[in-house]
């Protein structure tokens, strides 16, 4: 096998990692330094994704082998157009909510600050693992290094949070046992762990009962881990009761890599054909995500606390991201993978913003939002194009994924998912509007002597710190510069890599 071999896949997995053992002793010896340290290694690790994006557009996908032993043997890091254009999205989101933690911790989780940064330049680890293995069993190594990581990460909140964690955990078992299964029930088929040789022996036994029973094992492991409804019931307290950066993170990182796995394996380790004819997984998907867009958007306008309705919200638009999936068609290919993208955008300036709030004002509650335009301007602001993204408007990012998944609906004439998502649009709108309102328009609404305490009936501005509006105003930038250049991300990453055998 002669493929030309670059260091870059498995230097964006050592650099975190690196970096989060020196963190411990760093803060032992000098606690000051922590911050500005973990800092350089998430700023270098996006900068070694930017470099492996500029390779991969330029001369193709980069192959790793592990201690020089080449595949099938050893074990193969390997980036193509799909996988860059995760790690670019993973390590630019992961610095930005870096940059803005400094503040939030340090209020939130005050003298926690050293295992706060150990843990997260952890799961940056097995995020940037995840995306860049060609390795089945490597995968779930990886997938659980950012489960381990996510749960520590949200108990750091105390109180409910350790609740919510421990429902995580249970949850988050159950899931990665039911991956370790398929991929031994898929070893014992084949004899071996790598994506191409398993991609290489897999058609022959489409008819072995091991397999159809490895690959559902597969689609119900990785849709707890990405919170499909109804496999979703650990999503809501671990995203609204963990610390405000936490949330951020897992919101915008976990979840989105589990949908990139799912699209990884059912179409480039599995045929399409295998998922869409001889055991109809496309279809059944499709259906679940349009549940999961129309109910999740339902209990989100239930919601008075601000976290847990975001929390909710995400339920909704795991469902877009799995529906493009059941399409199985390429526009629906193409729209799913771009609503990735732009929902880690999307709520992860949501949840930025709630903690920006939470932090100048302690207030979670809807109706404490009170003229928080005149008191927080730029973060109400950013919560407005969030909501426009998260609705549809264009130009923002949200409108095109949207479009893409439309259209795909439509080529496969099913008119009733283009409804359903038109549906959940508007449920989006009524729920993001009754915050909108809170913030610009008090006056139509009367006083709640009920409520938490408004935190600007008497107006005077008070925005968060320049490090936490800093990023929130990069997020929202990438938000409208993700729909002003949708053509070329879906020209320069997506379509090389849209599947042979998915329908037009």
């Amino acid at each position: 096998m002669n493929v030309q071999q670059s260091a870059i896949p498995v230097l964006v997995v050592l650099i975190p990692l690196v970096t989060s053992l020196v963190l411990p002793v760093l803060g032992w010896w000098y606690r000051p330094a922590v911050f500005p340290v973990a800092l350089a290694g998430l700023a270098v690790t996006c900068g070694t994704a930017i470099i492996a994006a500029y390779t991969v557009v330029v001369g193709g996908p980069l192959h790793y082998y592990l201690g020089g032993w080449a595949p099938p043997w050893g074990i193969e890091f390997r980036i193509d157009s799909l996988s860059v254009l995760m790690l670019v999205l993973l390590t630019v989101i992961t610095l930005l909510i870096g940059i803005y933690s400094k503040h939030s911790v340090l209020k939130e989780i005050p003298s926690k600050e050293v295992p706060f940064y150990t843990v997260y330049l952890l799961l940056v680890t097995g995020l940037a693992g995840l995306v860049s293995t060609a390795d089945m069993f490597n995968l779930y190594v990886f997938l659980e290094i950012t489960s381990l990581t996510s749960y520590a990460l949200v108990s750091l909140g105390g109180g409910a949070a350790v609740v919510s964690a421990f429902r995580y955990v249970i949850l988050g078992t159950v899931g990665a046992a039911f991956y370790l299964l398929a991929v031994g029930y898929l070893y014992s088929m084949t004899g071996t762990l790598n994506m191409a040789d398993l991609a290489r022996i897999l058609p022959g036994l489409y008819s072995s009962t091991t397999v159809l029973v490895g690959f559902a094992f597969f689609v119900i492991g990785v849709s707890i881990k990405m919170a499909l409804f109804p496999m979703h019931s650990w999503l809501p307290g671990a995203y609204s009761d963990a610390p405000s950066a936490v949330s951020a993170l897992i919101a915008a990182t976990t979840t989105k890599v589990a949908a990139y796995v799912l699209i990884r394996v059912m179409f480039f380790v599995f045929e399409p054909r295998f998922s869409i004819d001889v055991i109809p997984v496309t279809t059944v998907l499709a259906w679940m995500g349009s549940i999961a867009m129309i109910l999740g958007s339902v209990m989100a306008i239930g919601q008075h606390d601000f976290k847990r309705m975001l929390a909710y919200s995400s339920v909704a638009q795991i469902g877009y991201i799995v529906l493009g999936v059941g399409l199985a068609n390429e526009m629906g290919f193409t729209g799913g993978v771009l609503h990735i993208v732009n929902h880690a955008f999307m709520k992860g300036g949501l949840f930025l913003v709630a903690g920006a709030i939470v932090y100048r004002t302690g207030v979670r509650e809807i109706r404490g939002f009170r003229n928080l335009s005149g008191k927080m301007p730029v973060t109400a602001a950013t919560f407005t194009l969030c909501a426009f993204a998260m609705v549809g408007i264009p130009p923002t990012g949200g409108f095109f994924s949207k479009l893409y998944l439309i259209l795909g609906a439509i080529n496969a004439g099913q008119w009733v998912f283009v409804a359903v998502i038109v549906l959940s649009s508007v449920l989006a709108l009524a729920y993001l509007f009754n915050v909108l309102r809170f913030m610009y328009f008090p006056r139509d609404i009367p006083l709640d002597p009920e409520a938490h305490p408004s935190p600007s009936d008497t107006i005077t501005r008070d925005e968060a710190p320049w490090t936490m509006l800093g990023p929130m105003i990069a997020v929202a930038a990438g938000i409208v510069l993700l729909g002003l250049f949708n053509g070329e991300i879906v020209r320069r990453f997506i379509e090389p890599v849209i599947p042979v055998g998915l329908g037009r």
